[in-house]
């Protein structure tokens, strides 16, 4: 009834959008976001129905009013003009007269102003419905602005937020702006009257080290479009102790290796594991001597489709060293032993405010036949420190030293029937030990913190490294 009585009155809302608290439809169409707009606008229209309803009503009751009023009159009349005549009169004295005629006149008269059709009943419902519709609409206009008070309340946060952020930053920035002056002198770096503490210098140390990981990151992909070749000597020099004069030494080192840095130390209870990330895992023993780090460090490995051979020669071969080697600012060989003896002197890139550190060292790489033949062999690179005239020491770097191995060791699972074997049948297992002497004054908490980021860091890098090298080569045991 109320939809016919809203088309009649020209407008195009329904019943269903009338009693929109009462549906389905309305709950939709605020869902999918009514503006505060189109609410008002159906309470709009919800009152332009209900002062049409007030208009009606009000021209019915002036309607009757007027008909009420010329009927007494007419009756006045009649009532005159049966003074004059012969007036009915009943036993009790009263007059007769004939009211049908009346109200026949009081409902033409209504029916000829164009009020009689009105149905009051259907007027009833469609006041409720509208009034229903104008609370439902209402509570939907009070629920948008809820809503879009949270929403403004939200951004505000967010902005408070921001605005400390930054209000916070700027702080930072001007305190390190004071303090930028001092911190360029020797007093604010490494050394031993530094003012530095040990959190100071960690956070310095780790941002520099952060910095170059990026530029590292960016560079790389340079890297990766040269193809290097690497050439491998021919015949079995690898096997042979050589007769330079670092020989007996080379040898000692080899057999120390051999024997000490194979030994499984999970349950050495002077070792403990730092890092474990799948394959790998790092240990770490520590030991100070005269307040300087020298941690001996060793972490083992195991990585799938590359031989013992590959990365030890990809390790030792310095024609290949920049392309996985991130903390080498540069290096150059100072004498070549034999064909497979160099020493090498490198300095390493900078992390302030810890000084440059330089090494001097003998790098080697041998092959080690198994005396069990059911063994495999062992491919094994080491570098040690050593003196020579040609690179002494310098006061514009502090001198390191080192003793480290990358010790490898292939195993092959048989291919199935009469496959060839392919190195998704191959698995080096690594091992990889380090004693360093930093020398200098850096924190003891600083300098095991950057050993237990970096190590890790060094080993994913250099076995994926030679994982894509040798990709689709043919193996070299």
């Amino acid at each position: 009834l109320l939809k016919l009585y809203l088309r009649r009155h020209g407008s195009m809302l329904s019943l269903t959008s009338a009693t929109s608290g009462y549906s389905a439809t309305s709950t939709s169409s605020f869902k999918k976001g009514h503006s505060l707009r189109e609410k008002l606008a159906e309470m709009e229209t919800f009152r332009d129905i209900l002062c049409r309803q007030v208009d009606t009503l009000q021209k019915y009751f002036d309607g009757c009013a007027d008909a009420v009023t010329k009927d007494e009159l007419q009756r006045d009349k009649i009532v005159e003009d049966d003074e004059d005549g012969f007036p009915n009169t009943r036993s009790d004295g009263e007059f007769l007269h004939n009211n049908n005629g009346s109200k026949e006149k009081l409902f033409q008269c209504l029916s000829h102003k164009g009020i009689n059709g009105i149905d009051f009943k259907g007027e009833a419902i469609t006041f409720k419905a509208t009034t229903a519709g104008i609370l439902a609409t209402l509570s939907h206009c009070i629920d948008l602005m809820v809503k879009r008070e949270d929403s403004w309340q939200k951004r505000l946060d967010k902005e408070m937020e921001k605005r400390r952020r930054v209000e916070d930053a700027y702080k930072s920035a001007l305190s390190e702006l004071k303090m930028k002056s001092h911190f360029g002198g020797p007093d604010y770096e490494e050394g031993p009257n530094s003012l530095i503490n040990e959190d100071e210098f960690f956070d310095a140390v780790e941002a520099a080290l952060d910095r170059q990981d990026k530029i590292e990151e960016q560079s790389q992909c340079e890297k990766s479009r040269i193809q290097r070749s690497s050439s491998v000597p021919l015949g079995d020099v690898y096997s042979s102790v050589g007769s330079h004069r670092f020989a007996e030494k080379v040898e000692e080192m080899v057999q120390n290796h051999m024997t000490y840095s194979l030994q499984d130390v999970g349950g050495d209870a002077n070792w403990q594991l730092v890092v474990e990330e799948g394959e790998m895992k790092v240990y770490r023993r520590e030991v100070e001597e005269n307040g300087i780090v020298l941690d001996p460090l060793k972490a083992t490995h195991c990585v799938k489709g590359v031989t013992g051979h590959e990365l030890c020669h990809y390790f030792w071969d310095t024609d290949v060293r920049n392309d996985w080697e991130t903390t080498v600012e540069n290096f150059n060989i100072v004498e070549t032993l034999s064909d497979n003896a160099i020493i090498i002197y490198q300095t390493h890139k900078r992390v302030w405010p810890a000084s440059q550190r330089d090494v001097l060292y003998l790098s080697a790489i041998r092959k080690i036949i198994a005396n069990n033949e059911n063994d495999p062999d062992t491919w094994l690179v080491c570098n040690f420190s050593v003196e020579h005239e040609n690179a002494q020491p310098n006061n514009r770097c502090v001198r390191a030293k080192i003793n480290i191995a990358m010790i490898c060791q292939t195993l092959v699972s048989p291919p199935e029937g009469d496959k060839e074997i392919s190195r998704d049948n191959i698995l080096c297992k690594i091992t990889y030990v380090a004693n360093v002497n930093p020398g200098g004054w850096a924190p003891a908490s600083v300098l095991r913190a950057v050993a237990k980021r970096e190590y890790p860091k060094f080993l994913k890098r250099f076995t994926s490294y030679v994982q894509e090298k040798t990709a689709g080569k043919p193996i070299l045991f």
